[in-house]
């Protein structure tokens, strides 16, 4: 009987991981099962004896007892015990081209590891230096995103975890960062960079009930909750907020008319009631526009 597509599927993963090609024929369903799951066994089996990044990738997402670690980890030569931080890298497609250069910017001599955790993420697993602190932890998340927009034309977005002592933190830490690239990219989107502790307003909102964002909205707006805005007036809003509510900097920085430029704050005035002219009214209209992203984004999925 011929191959089924689930038997084939375990047939190009077990010469994937170990390059190895098997001719296996089955007379009954009964006995594919058995051949199906020996191979699967065997990909495991491979997987942790001989890979490092899956072992990674499995005590980041999966978890693995603790009592399992350490003797994993030494099979593996990966000292369990060591300063690590852990950064998580969004890319629209991780093609060979970036890999190649993080593979050139974290030597294997720097036992930093590259795990791939899906089609668009990467973690980086890096060693803390002796005299390294935790802060310089932001340049290196600068020059991973730097490098690759300027060698590899990518643009990319990194967040990172707090220090972290041994392996057994690192799921805890995938969870950290995994956290602060959702935050980041969906409250601060013009940024690259986000720490895990410096989430800011945004991991306050992120974790609130959508029932509770809905009853906020409603007291500031009542039932005519405006829409989004189009990028040219958020891009605006955004600059003005930026400048400290500053009309004359902010229509140098765009190009634009003071008159323009305040002719457009008073037609968000008419949709909103907000004056953003006024600290009260534009504080609270950045955190009632974080809060509309996070409804759109929650309601989308």
């Amino acid at each position: 009987m011929g191959h089924t597509p689930e038997l084939e599927k375990a047939l190009n993963e077990l010469k994937r991981i170990t390059g190895l090609s098997m001719d296996i024929s089955a007379d009954t369903p009964m006995e594919e099962g058995q051949i199906l799951q020996q191979i699967r066994c065997l990909c495991t089996a491979y997987k942790e004896k001989y890979n490092k990044a899956d072992f990674l990738q499995s005590l980041m997402v999966n978890g693995i007892p603790s009592y399992d670690i350490n003797e994993r980890a030494a099979r593996l030569h990966i000292a369990p015990d060591e300063r690590r931080v852990l950064f998580l890298l969004d890319a629209k497609s991780l093609d060979e081209a970036v890999t190649e250069i993080l593979k050139n910017l974290f030597p294997a001599q720097t036992k930093t590891y590259l795990v791939p955790v899906g089609e668009t993420n990467l973690a980086i697993l890096r060693p803390l230096k002796a005299d390294e602190k935790p802060e310089s932890m932001r340049k290196i998340a600068n020059t991973i995103v730097d490098t690759l927009n300027t060698e590899a034309l990518a643009h990319v977005q990194v967040s990172y975890s707090s220090v972290i002592e041994n392996l057994a933190d690192l799921s805890g830490a995938f969870r950290e960062t995994s956290l602060a690239l959702k935050v980041g990219k969906l409250f601060y989107s013009e940024q690259t960079i986000f720490p895990y502790n410096e989430l800011g307003i945004g991991r306050l909102i992120y974790q609130l009930p959508v029932s509770l964002c809905e009853n906020f909205l409603r007291e500031i707006f009542g039932d005519s909750i405006p829409d989004r805005f189009d990028e040219e007036t958020t891009a605006t809003i955004n600059r003005f907020l930026q400048n400290n509510l500053n009309i004359a900097e902010t229509s140098r920085q765009l190009h634009m008319h003071r008159n323009t430029l305040i002719y457009r704050l008073e037609q968000i005035q008419k949709r909103t009631g907000l004056d953003l002219r006024l600290f009260e009214d534009a504080m609270t209209f950045k955190i009632a526009t974080m809060v509309m992203n996070y409804l759109h984004t929650e309601r989308n999925q």
